[in-house]
């Protein structure tokens, strides 16, 4: 009986560990591109940080506090956001107040999606990407993937193994552990060596972008001068996110 989930054991562990392989190899650092892309940090701002920090989403997160904070942009902690200025003072602005609509109001989380895939958003990504600080987003996803299938196959195989030593009879359980531990084995190791090799290409920022990050000290942001204390809220929303922000209404109408 052990045998016969022994088999989609292996199949899968064997499938997904040959993915991520797979992955690693076809996306992994090239060799004949820049070596360090670090120096081309010095054009990181806010919303660039924001992006190699958290994604699309971390620079709606951003752009809604500065609004909120200049008084253009009321954030509700009932779900709504409320265009108080409609003259936006960047392309992310007049993208925000865009994808709000002519009525000036909308749901928080429908304006934090629409946003978030705009293309004006997409292009900080794709700026980054080309730069060598972001991992491309299909990069990503790829690599999140088969990182994700390698731990189910672990796990599945794990609960196989259980069910294997409870309908087992007397005198399998050590075939049975000894059999399965092939499959536990291999993706078990695969996720390790994944935590090293590949790890680094299931975040938004790449290597070179996050030492970027670590080096980052309250960049600069575009659009006007800002006091210290916006300037530490903004850039503390960029790095962490809306866990960040001092203010509890706003930090709850940010998470809704």
């Amino acid at each position: 009986m052990w045998l016969l989930l022994l088999i989609p054991a292996c199949v899968t562990a064997v499938l997904s560990c040959l993915r991520l392989v797979r992955v690693a190899a076809t996306f992994g650092p090239d060799p004949d591109g820049p070596a360090d892309a670090s120096g081309r940090s010095a054009g990181v701002g806010l919303y660039e940080t924001a992006y190699l920090a958290g994604g699309p989403t971390r620079v709606v997160d951003l752009v809604l506090v500065l609004m909120a904070a200049r008084g253009r942009l009321h954030l509700a902690h009932t779900g709504w956001t409320t265009v108080v200025d409609p003259q936006g003072r960047s392309r992310l602005e007049r993208a925000l107040i865009g994808s709000v609509g002519r009525d000036g109001q909308c749901r928080t989380a429908r304006l934090r999606t629409a946003l978030a895939g705009h293309p004006t958003v997409l292009e900080i990504g794709e700026r980054l990407a080309a730069a060598g600080l972001a991992t491309p987003p299909r990069v990503r996803e790829a690599t999140v993937l088969a990182v994700r299938q390698v731990r189910t196959a672990f796990l599945a195989a794990l609960a196989l193994l259980a069910v294997a030593l409870l309908l087992g009879g007397p005198g399998t359980a050590g075939p049975a552990a000894a059999w399965f531990a092939l499959p536990l084995v291999l993706t078990g190791g695969t996720l390790l060596m994944a935590r090293v090799d590949v790890h680094p290409y299931t975040r938004w920022a790449a290597p070179a972008g996050q030492r970027v990050l670590r080096a980052a000290r309250l960049p600069q942001q575009h659009g006007g001068p800002v006091d210290d204390a916006e300037r530490e809220l903004l850039t503390a929303v960029a790095m962490v996110g809306p866990q960040a922000v001092p203010d509890a209404r706003l930090r709850a109408a940010l998470l809704h």
